[in-house]
């Protein structure tokens, strides 16, 4: 497969998988400290874009070192911006099962940016991919806004069923466990929501 015409980081997402990039199953992956996780052949510009996908390693590289999804470059603590900034509090994230790996003594009632899987993008990477994508430009719920200085990330994990292996013997049963597919962001604000007792009561 021959590499596109179109640049990475600049006409496609650093983040955006592409067709010359198959999965590659499940394997200890270095993205998360070598636990296991969904692997991806990484040849970026090889094929066509896919720009509702993203990679699986790069978008856990992404959160992992703060790397902009539209650049690839890191961002800067003064240059972290979220174009998808979706209040939720801790309680909520608890509630939906998505908040097991949340701190401890984070208050139900805390208030986080939930960015799911996108990382913070440069600002001027922002203006660019509101001006050029069009599934931004049709979004109405895009919310662009600074990203917290402080965050957590939650794995996004999925049970993989591992396939029995054949011998002239009986076969061992399929196995299953737990991988990590993506990794999500959450936003530490600061901030309080009083109300959140009441709303979940």
């Amino acid at each position: 497969m021959k590499p596109s015409s179109l640049k990475v980081g600049v006409d496609v997402p650093w983040v955006t998988s592409w067709t010359g990039e198959p999965s590659l199953g499940l394997g200890p992956c270095p993205s998360v400290d070598g636990a296991l996780a969904i692997l991806q052949a990484d040849r970026p510009g090889h094929g066509k874009p896919l720009y509702s996908q993203n990679h699986a390693v790069r978008q856990r590289l992404s959160v992992r070192d703060m790397r902009c999804p539209m650049c690839g470059e890191p961002t800067t603590a003064d240059d972290r911006w979220t174009q998808v900034a979706h209040p939720v509090t801790a309680g909520r994230l608890r509630v939906t099962g998505r908040g097991d790996r949340l701190p401890a003594d984070l208050a139900d009632d805390s208030v986080l940016i939930d960015a799911g899987a996108i990382a913070p993008l440069h600002r001027a990477c922002v203006d660019r991919s509101l001006r050029y994508c069009p599934h931004l430009k049709a979004d109405p719920d895009v919310d662009v806004r600074r990203f917290p200085d402080r965050w957590v990330v939650l794995p996004l994990t999925t049970r993989a069923e591992a396939a029995p292996q054949l011998f002239l013997a009986r076969p061992a049963p399929a196995r299953t466990a737990t991988v990590i597919g993506f990794l999500q962001l959450c936003g530490l604000t600061g901030e309080r929501d009083p109300s959140w007792r009441d709303k979940n009561r």
